[in-house]
C-alpha cells in the first residue's frame, strides 16, 4: 500500500531504519505503526509522541534512526536535506522470533507460553516536489560554480601575459 511519489528526473533520498527482536506483540505493534503510514515524518513524531501505547515508544526510536539515516546519506551525497520534507513511505511490522517459556503449574507439571517479538521497519523518502527543487538548486549552483571557474581561468591568462597556444584544425577525411 505504498505510494510512489518519485519522479525519475529528481532522484528523492529514501531511507529505512528497522528495529529486530522488540520484545512486543506485533499485533499490538501494528496498531501504532497504521496511525503514522503516509504521514510527514514530523507529524508522525507527534503522534507517536502523544499517543499513550508502549508500542509508540520504540517505534519513534525507529523512525528518528530512519530520519537521520536519511540525513547522513543526503550528507554523503553531497546534497542538502529538508527534514520537514521527509514523509513516513513505508512502515510495517513483522513476525520476530518467539520465545518460549514454562510457567509452573499444579502438581509438579509446566504450562508453556510463547512470548512474541517483533521487527519493526520504517522507512522515510523525500517527497518528490522537494527532491526536483533540490536538483534544480544543485544544478543551478553547478552552473553557476563553472562559469565562475571560466572567468577566473579567463583573467588569470589575460593577467598573465601569455598567449593560448595555437590549436592545430583537424584534418577532413
Amino acid at each position: 500500500m505504498s505510494t510512489n511519489l518519485t519522479i525519475p528526473g529528481a532522484p528523492a533520498i529514501e531511507a529505512q531504519a528497522l528495529s529486530r527482536h522488540v520484545r512486543m506483540s506485533p499485533q499490538k505493534a501494528r496498531l501504532v505503526v497504521d496511525l503514522i503510514r503516509g504521514q510527514r515524518a514530523e507529524d508522525a513524531l507527534q503522534i507517536l509522541r502523544y499517543t499513550k501505547k508502549r508500542a509508540a515508544r520504540d517505534i519513534e526510536k525507529v523512525l528518528r534512526s530512519a530520519i537521520a539515516n536519511a540525513e547522513r546519506k543526503a550528507e554523503d551525497a553531497g546534497a542538502s536535506l529538508d527534514v520537514d520534507e521527509l514523509y513516513v513511505s513505508r512502515c510495517f511490522v513483522n513476525e520476530g522470533s518467539r520465545w518460549k517459556r514454562l510457567r509452573p503449574a499444579p502438581m509438579g507439571r509446566a504450562f508453556r507460553y510463547v512470548r512474541r517479538t517483533a521487527h519493526i521497519v520504517v522507512a522515510v523518502v523525500e517527497h518528490h516536489r522537494a527532491a526536483a527543487v533540490r536538483t534544480a538548486a544543485a544544478e543551478a549552483a553547478a552552473a553557476a560554480e563553472k562559469g565562475v571557474r571560466g572567468a577566473v581561468k579567463k583573467a588569470r591568462k589575460a593577467l598573465s601575459g601569455r598567449k593560448p597556444p595555437v590549436r592545430k584544425p583537424k584534418k577532413q577525411e
